[in-house]
């Protein structure tokens, strides 16, 4: 179990609790107290500091609260593995440098829509999994494996798509990667030069980012009620179109079935592709499900993107490519020289949490909670703001869009935020170009937050914004 010393100054006016707060936040990020690491007890660590244990819990309390350390039951206090959102300021581009934030600021509630509840993970569940993974095979899962990802891992997926999703493939279809971004770039190599590319705006910047380094031809296509603006898509020259129908990013709308065959339509009549990326179909809250894209293509133009980040946990980096046939071929006859990105151990945990049962039973229970965590917070913005704010996208997802009926600017309504200790996030990131933004409008994340930080972090935004 590691140490900790902080050097306490009783002149500089600050509580204990608040340096011990610091003191143990900047050993993290130095990497000086690495991720997972267990950190002393609170009755330990008064003994040794010769401070009182609710000075201990009060720190401990605040760590936890800004994400930086998980409290595991009968176990103790351990290190979080801390996401890429929280070195945002070290390497975002000029256009996510929205607040005058720094690495210091003492941050009460963060709503981070990449942020999933780890409290209900089935911790020991995956760790048995795991070292049933490193044993079984006596160390075969140490070498290379298939290019293309572990065949029972992807015969998993191919089975779980078809029921939940309706998508329609075979393993050999199934291409697993290290995450999004590192599968378009293969998907981009695998189409070849001769596409344009049409993209959601606002739409996932990431995605963005990625085809504007690989020199791809870009079109931005704005939205209306019902996704991507079918008419506006006609217009560009585009042949490629990328799209999260099932959970408009950032908006939130749901793509009603109309709209759907209308996209595959225009696929067959251009030629072209569309890739579905499915990032968290798995959490609906309101109406029926509507089948997939991929599962109403009946000519092979839908490429299916998935992931365990929101279902599972982000720092997992599992990601997956539905290919259709014709461009399967292409992948296996001039791509599998790429040797697979992703931990063969982490795969082979994952094929045996989805084969025996353990998938199914956390997403269920995951739905349920989210579903209560998001109720929670549209109730307390309408409580607090009332028609002061008006609530876009609660269909399903792990966030929410909040349109703020003020005079106050994006900026200024991040940085009051901030101010009084919550974290929200710009809804200008996800615009190619800032001329198109019409209306004050703001990300809210939930699913790292529990119910009383919900509740108390919308009565914290209410007074921030009121002053």
């Amino acid at each position: 179990m590691i140490e900790i010393t902080p050097a306490f100054d009783e002149k500089n006016g600050k509580p204990l609790y608040v340096q011990l707060v610091d003191y143990i936040k900047e050993e993290i990020l130095a990497g000086r107290i690495k991720p997972n690491e267990k950190l002393p007890s609170k009755r330990k660590l008064s003994t040794y500091l010769g401070i009182s244990i609710n000075t201990i819990q009060a720190a401990y309390d605040q760590l936890n609260a800004e994400g930086y350390i998980i409290s595991k039951q009968r176990q103790g206090v351990f290190v979080a593995n801390l996401e890429e959102e929280l070195f945002i300021e070290k390497i975002a581009p000029p256009e996510e440098e929205r607040t005058s934030e720094t690495k210091n600021s003492s941050v009460k509630i963060d709503f981070n829509s990449g942020k999933v509840d780890l409290e209900h993970f089935p911790f020991s569940a995956w760790k048995k999994l795991t070292l049933q993974s490193i044993y079984e095979d006596q160390g075969a899962l140490f070498y290379s494996g298939d290019p293309q990802g572990e065949l029972q891992l992807r015969e998993q997926i191919a089975k779980y798509l078809f029921a939940s999703r309706g998508v329609r493939c075979s393993s050999d279809q199934i291409v697993i990667g290290a995450g999004t971004q590192s599968l378009l770039s293969l998907l981009y190599l695998i189409l070849g030069e001769g596409y344009a590319f049409a993209l959601e705006n606002p739409g996932f910047h990431r995605t963005r980012v990625v085809l504007k380094d690989l020199g791809a031809d870009l079109h931005y296509i704005q939205l209306d009620g019902d996704g991507i603006n079918i008419e506006k898509l006609y217009e560009s020259a585009a042949t490629v179109v990328y799209i999260t129908p099932s959970h408009q990013f950032p908006c939130g709308m749901v793509m009603p079935i109309q709209r759907r065959m209308e996209l595959l339509k225009w696929a067959e009549e251009r030629g072209g592709y569309i890739i579905e990326d499915d990032y968290d179909g798995e959490y609906r809250y309101k109406g029926k499900p509507i089948p997939s894209l991929q599962g109403l293509d009946k000519i092979g133009r839908v490429i299916y993107l998935g992931t365990f980040s929101k279902s599972l946990i982000p720092s997992i980096r599992v990601s997956y490519l539905v290919l259709p046939k014709e461009l399967t071929k292409v992948y296996q006859e001039h791509f599998t020289l790429y040797k697979q990105q992703t931990s063969r151990l982490h795969q082979n945990t994952i094929f045996h949490f989805m084969n025996e049962g353990f998938w199914h039973s956390h997403l269920n229970k995951m739905r349920t909670l989210y579903r209560k965590k998001q109720a929670v917070l549209v109730s307390s913005l309408n409580k607090q703001f009332g028609n002061e704010v008006e609530v876009i996208g609660e269909q399903s997802g792990l966030h929410i869009v909040v349109k703020v009926k003020t005079h106050m600017t994006e900026d200024a309504l991040i940085s009051k935020a901030l101010e009084a200790g919550v974290k929200v996030y710009p809804l200008s990131i996800y615009y190619a170009d800032p001329k198109d933004i019409k209306e004050t409008k703001i990300l809210l994340g939930f699913g790292g937050l529990s119910l009383s930080e919900i509740e108390l972090g919308v009565k914290i935004l209410k007074k921030a914004w009121e002053t």
